[in-house]
This record gives structure tokens, sequence and C-alpha cells, in this order.
């Protein structure tokens, strides 16, 4: 039998992978860290499925390798007997609690099989919800800004847990970056906000991340050569794709397409004659 350990995605019930989705619903017991992993794998399992366990709000280490131990204890013999998940917000590898379980339950409990399942996690999502492109080639780099910090070097980064906005803010503005700030992105619980504005979003919440990019940041786009005016994207200068003027009529473009579809390269007729 198997411990599963589940990215949930970021916050939306609704964006569990298909994958993870199966894993909840014939897992024979769910095991969550929080509060608002919880919630999200109630909307696919049943209460009566949750396991219990307590993991204390402090920064301790030996208070936490103590509650990370007793977690394994407990979690272990569910999973040599049956299927067993344990829940995380985004991905389980991706700053994510499920680490120290999975470095607990290797240490002391080796027998156990052990499977990830990855999520959508805010290393991405964050992209869609801020409407950012990060275009093939483009280096990105993940820092962590939490208490003020404000890392600075890459041309763009994405900033987790900013838990003081303002005083990270005001680093990355002199390091020359512009800055975008995304709360709760993707989450059913909280209030979404994405801004520029770090006064908008001066309250703690480690649901916060930013997006950094170095100010006048240029970059050349291949696809940016079809940005055309409309005299050229009409056609009509009755001149081929090529500049070449048509002085046939179109009849050997026809002529050519039809040859194509006949070979099966035409995407319109394709798979007509198998």
């Amino acid at each position: 039998m198997t411990l599963y350990g589940v990215g949930l995605g970021p916050g939306e019930a609704d964006l569990v992978t298909v994958r993870g989705k199966e894993v909840l619903e014939n897992a024979d017991v769910v095991y969550s860290p929080g509060r608002l992993s919880r919630t999200v794998a109630l909307k696919h399992v049943d209460e009566s499925k949750i396991g219990d366990l307590d993991f204390p709000m402090t920064k301790d280490e030996e208070k936490l390798r103590t509650a990370w131990k007793e977690a394994a204890a407990e979690i272990a013999p569910n999973a040599r007997d049956g299927n067993v998940a344990f829940v995380t917000l985004g991905d389980p590898n991706v700053y994510s609690t499920f680490g120290h379980l999975r470095r607990t339950i290797d240490a002391f409990h080796p027998d156990v099989e052990l499977e990830i399942v990855p999520g959508v996690s805010a290393v991405t999502a964050f992209a869609t919800a801020m409407g950012v492109e990060i275009e093939a080639g483009a280096g990105l780099s993940l820092r962590e800004a939490a208490s003020g910090h404000s890392p600075t070097g890459p041309d763009r980064m994405i900033l987790f847990k900013v838990t003081d906005a303002p005083a990270t803010h005001e680093g990355l503005v002199e390091a020359g970056y512009d800055v975008t700030y995304g709360r709760r992105l993707f989450m059913e619980q909280g209030e979404t906000l994405v801004t520029d504005d770090p006064a908008e979003i001066d309250e703690r919440d480690y649901y916060t991340l930013a997006y950094a990019e170095k100010e006048d940041l240029e970059v050349e786009q291949a696809t940016a050569a079809f940005q055309t005016d409309d005299s050229e994207a009409s056609g009509e200068d009755d001149s081929t794709a090529s500049g070449e003027p048509v002085t046939d009529g179109g009849k050997r473009a026809d002529l050519e397409r039809a040859e194509g579809c006949e070979g099966g390269d035409c995407g319109g007729h394709r798979g007509g004659n198998r």
C-alpha cells in the first residue's frame, strides 16, 4: 500500500488535478497539515476520511521535529495497511510541508511506499492570475521575501511569503524593479487581490507573492513580426506571403495547396483518405 503526497493546487477545489482527485477518492485516510488544505480536500472526500494531526505554530526546531515524528508514527501503519493521502496546497515538492513528512518517513519508516502527485503551484499559477507572460528562454528565479526581505539580482523573480509588502517594495524599487503583488491567487478562502501598490496589501498575509521584473527589460519576441499595419495584414497588395507578386492569378498557389491536401499535408483535410 502507499502514502501519497497530493498537491491540491493554489486553493480552488476545481484546480485539483484529475490524478489527485482519483487518489483522494480512493484513499482510506486523508491527512491535512492545515485548515485551508483540509477545506479543499473536503470538496473531494467525506469528512469521515479525514485523519487528525497536530502541528504546533512554532519555529522551535525541536518541537517541530517531535511533531513530525508523531505524525509519521500515526501515518505509517495506515500506509502499510491501505492507501493514505497527505494533502498540501500547491505542489508537494515546492515550498511544501510535505517535505518534512517525507524525510521523517524515510528516516523512521523506510518500508512505507511513497508516491508524489504534483499539483498546480503558485510558481506557474501566478502568471495567469497577474496576466504575465514568461516567454521561452527567459530566466526566472524563485525567492522568499518574508519579513520585508528584498532579494535582488535576477531580471525576473517570483517572491513568496511577502508578509511586509511596503518594506519589500522599497528595496525592490531602489534596486530598479517593477513589482506586481498577488494575494490569495486562485484561492476560495479570502479575497483575491492583484495590485502594484504595496499600500493596498500592507497587512501581513502568508499567501502573498510578488512578481518583480527589471525596469526597461527589453525582450525581442519572434512573433512580434506579426504585428503589422492594417494594409499588410489585409493582403490587399496582391502579393504572396513571401512578398513576391502574383502573376498567374494565384493558380500555382491553388495547385500547391491541392497537392498538399492530397498528400495528407492539409490540416483541414488530414485523415480523409485513411
